[in-house]
């Protein structure tokens, strides 16, 4: 991953030394185990306790080996006397590489899991200082009938606790070890050695395993990282469509000196949102290359190796950096609530359509016929900007069915919003003091919130 998308805990466990440190750590819990079980004395294991690598030193062997695992062990040996044969004993390379990648893999799980845990923090923060705030729904684009920005932001968190589940079970999948030398028969390293390794490295043995860990745990893995990439992506999407011109009702923020476009002063553009969806795509792409990693020939080969040095650091270090971007768009998002109500008058009350259809029903008409009644009003609203309500009392079909009285009722705003308390009391959302919330919604309409 370029440097420019790499946070430093995230870039710290896939870098280089941090990879080889966990190999020791493997190689180290092993030599544990063998101890425990008498076959490493004790002055000896005292000694490999100790034992340390210089990175450079594996690099330079690399060169003659062109074997990591040999280059990283001789590298190793270089920092211990006779004890060193007891190292890697009985092990293969895989044993060693694919523990340590569950090793990182778990790690860099924590780092994302507290980055999905602020932002249902900051959304569900929002969503209850905008349980009230009216603005339209849309479908196909299109308006539709009004909802509150609260509910579409409650609708957000709801979807990223999911993904909080998804990433947990996830971590599970893959904070497993493997130590059952090659081709998984154990012939040359007991299980009882799997067992007491993986213990002290915190990880759960592999009931079975061949020379690999199964890449299917891999797959959920990284299909779980771009699930919750594209969920990032809807939202920082609604955030980019409601930043236009023509429609305003909210914006990302946008800091003192910031500049939108080289030509045009006067840009203000969803560049962080449009920066989230573009390293979805990236993400999305890296699932089909795990998928692939699945299949491999017999009992291993290393097709997926070289991949997976790819697809699994970039993918953490990308979605670490969304929840980064994304959550930071959140907490200083600019709403307009202002514009959100011009928005929902725009079409002159065309909002109120299945109201009436509602209502024309419950007089006793079809609902093909009241359907028919409704729809030429509003396709006459549409073509001639005449306000919906207007041209129905203008129409004597109608009215043969509707008091004034009954009719005026029916365009009233407060009915789309009448149970956006039950979902919120569904989600166990609570409210803010009303005094804290006109203050924090007020705020954020002066343009003024941080």
């Amino acid at each position: 991953m370029i440097e420019r998308y790499s946070r430093p805990k995230m870039k710290k466990i896939w870098s280089d030394r941090s990879k080889f440190e966990k190999w020791l750590k493997v190689e180290k819990a092993a030599c544990e185990a063998w101890a425990e079980m008498g076959v490493i004395p004790k002055k000896d294991m005292d000694k490999i306790r100790k034992a340390t690598f210089k990175l450079s030193r594996i690099g330079e062997i690399l060169e003659v080996t062109h074997h990591d695992v040999t280059a990283f062990l001789g590298a190793v040996s270089e920092s211990l006397g006779t004890e060193s044969r007891f190292i890697h004993m009985g092990l293969t390379s895989s044993d060693i590489m694919d523990t340590a990648l569950s090793l990182q893999l778990k790690e860099a799980s924590k780092i994302l899991t507290g980055g999905v845990s602020e932002l249902i923090g900051i959304l569900e923060e929002k969503a209850i200082a905008y349980k009230g705030t009216m603005m339209m729904g849309r479908t196909h684009g299109v308006h539709a009938e009004p909802t509150t920005f609260g509910l579409k932001l409650a609708l957000w968190s709801q979807e990223m606790k999911r993904n909080l589940h998804r990433l947990n079970e996830a971590e599970q999948i893959i904070a497993v070890g493997k130590i059952s030398g090659a081709v998984g028969t154990y012939a040359t390293v007991p299980p009882e050695i799997e067992e007491k390794a993986c213990r002290r490295l915190k990880l759960i043995p592999a009931p079975v395993s061949n020379q690999i860990l199964q890449r299917d745990r891999h797959a959920q893995f990284v299909t779980t990282l771009a699930i919750i990439a594209s969920s990032l992506e809807k939202f920082a999407t609604e955030i980019r469509a409601l930043q236009r011109t023509e429609v305003f009702e909210a914006e990302e923020p946008f800091s003192a000196g910031q500049t939108g476009s080289s030509a045009m002063p006067h840009k203000r553009n969803p560049e962080l949102c449009e920066r989230v969806c573009g390293l979805a795509r990236l993400i999305r792409g890296h699932v089909v290359t795990a998928m692939e990693n699945v299949a491999l020939w017999h009992e291993r080969d290393i097709s997926h190796s070289s991949a997976e040095r790819i697809i699994l650091p970039d993918s953490c270090l990308a979605l670490d950096y969304m929840l980064s971007i994304f959550t930071s768009v959140m907490r200083g998002l600019q709403v307009y609530p202002e514009n959100m109500k011009r928005n929902v008058e725009l079409t002159q009350k065309l909002v109120f359509s299945q109201r009436v259809l509602l209502a024309l029903v419950n007089k006793g008409l079809k609902r093909q016929q009241a359907y028919e009644l409704v729809q030429r009003n509003a396709m006459k609203a549409w073509k001639e900007k005449r306000n919906f309500q207007e041209l129905l009392k203008g129409d004597a079909d109608v009215m043969a069915q509707l008091s004034q009285k009954e009719l005026s009722a029916l365009f009233d705003y407060s009915y789309f919003l009448r149970n956006v308390d039950t979902v919120f009391k569904r989600l166990g959302l609570g409210n803010y003091p009303s005094d804290k919330r006109r203050k924090t919604v007020g705020v954020r309409k002066r343009g003024l919130h941080k």
